[in-house]
């Protein structure tokens, strides 16, 4: 196989004499005729390599760093408990992901609890579960969860969302270090400090750090070079006028590769960037180390996951461009409609035949933005013919929805030559099952 392929493919992918994808030691096409399309299918040995290099990385250049995984990518039960086993935290930004993760009973103090809203009910859910931290976004935040703890007679650690001003040079959907955002306490109007020096005088509130993202995915090193020794800068006086800050967290962000074309960073490069930036910061100023948080999303589960369509309708206009039309689409993943974001295309049953065709790969939805491939270069494909987007697994099946009211497809684990479904595919009765009959 190239390995322009494997960069981009679960980490143990392979092909057979028949020409068909084999990941995690399964077949994709035999794991189609058995689950049906479409199908999102996570390698369970990528997620856990992918785990383990971002615990190396980090802890081998700053000892107490603290790898959280960032659930919105993609939150499962099975997921969470891959967390747990591999002494990941989580961080969650919804009481829908808090309820998964006390599904598998995940430490409560190893939660951290973003999000620029979060409602009363989620607080009061969060607390009760005892979570570790909120990462507060707003004074309005600050006081809920400031009374929240205070009728339960709790004192609950807390770390405050900053904006750093720092364009992270990504998709201005997914930038979010910059002014104008709506997360975060700004430095620049002052937000920043008069928050900082607002929640040390809440009596149930124990202010512990401070969180800031640029965005995501971030493929230089500069915008965290700069962003840290600015926010560090910026701490150093409200640290020594009595702020303890133990935790400091630069967010995640993390690139993959989606295309041949672009290759992202090592991790060990992120690693050493953001660690070097804290520690001559720290030491610039004299101000004690912090545990440094990591919060990495899609760098964990994007590569383990691929997409699997069936090929149904083929249309071609002469002269113009050719049409392939699949069983999924924008339901499934709507990035490239949403963030014009780009796939490579396999077609999992046709590995050993030359590409020799362009065409524009489209999804079952009634929308002309429906589009997953713009252009892809192809063998000849037939309807039946097995269509895949690697690097699928962050952000598809999270964002995915029930538009023109089709069933979300189902979701398979492989390991070792075996797959286990984590979550079966829709039917018409769930589509309806939140609706009332008279």
């Amino acid at each position: 196989m190239e390995s322009k392929l494997l960069n981009i493919l679960p980490m143990n992918s392979e092909i057979n004499s028949d020409g068909h994808l084999i990941v995690g030691g399964c077949d994709l096409v035999e794991l189609s005729e058995k689950h049906g399309t479409p199908l999102y299918v996570y390698d369970e040995s990528t997620i856990r390599s992918m785990a383990e290099l971002f615990t190396k990385e980090f802890t081998e250049r700053y000892s107490n760093s603290r790898i959280l995984y960032a659930s919105k990518a993609y939150m499962n039960p099975s997921i969470a408990k891959l967390s747990i086993e591999h002494g990941l935290g989580i961080d969650i930004v919804s009481g829908g992901e808090l309820a998964v993760a006390a599904s598998v009973d995940f430490p409560a103090d190893d939660i951290f609890f973003h999000g620029n809203n979060k409602s009363h009910s989620e607080v009061y859910e969060a607390i009760d579960y005892g979570v570790g931290q909120f990462v507060a976004d707003s004074f309005y935040e600050i006081d809920m969860i400031n009374e929240l703890a205070s009728n339960s007679n709790k004192v609950q650690k807390i770390m405050l969302r900053l904006s750093p001003g720092i364009d992270g040079h990504t998709h201005k959907k997914t930038t979010t270090g910059i002014l104008d955002t709506k997360f975060g306490f700004s430095i620049e109007t002052g937000d920043a400090r008069k928050a900082i020096e607002y929640v040390l005088t809440c009596e149930n509130l124990d202010l512990t750090g401070i969180h800031f993202h640029l965005g995501s995915p971030i493929f230089e090193m500069e915008p965290y070079d700069l962003a840290i020794r600015g926010v560090i800068e910026f701490l150093n006086p409200l640290i020594k006028n009595g702020f303890n800050m133990r935790d400091f967290s630069p967010g995640g962000g993390f690139a993959v590769g989606y295309t041949y074309e672009k290759s992202p960073p090592e991790i060990g490069e992120y690693a050493e960037t953001i660690v070097k930036a804290l520690t001559e910061s720290c030491e610039e100023f004299d101000i004690p180390s912090p545990r440094l948080l990591v919060e990495p999303g899609r760098s964990i589960v994007a590569r383990a996951g691929i997409a699997i369509y069936k090929v149904g309708a083929i249309k071609e206009i002469p002269g113009l461009r050719k049409y392939i039309s699949v069983d999924g689409g924008m339901g499934d993943n709507i990035r490239p409609a949403l963030y014009d974001s780009q796939y490579e295309v396999i077609v999992a049953n046709k590995l050993n035949e030359k590409h020799t065709e362009e065409v524009r790969v489209v999804g079952k939805y009634c929308e002309t933005g429906d589009i997953l491939a713009s252009s892809a270069d192809l063998p000849v494909c037939d309807s039946g013919d097995l269509i895949v987007l690697p690097a699928s697994g962050a952000y598809g099946m999270s964002m995915s929805s029930n538009y023109n009211l089709n069933p979300r497809p189902a979701v398979v684990m492989v390991s070792d030559g075996k797959s286990k479904v984590i979550r079966r595919r829709e039917t018409y009765t769930d589509l309806m099952r939140c609706d009332e009959f008279e």
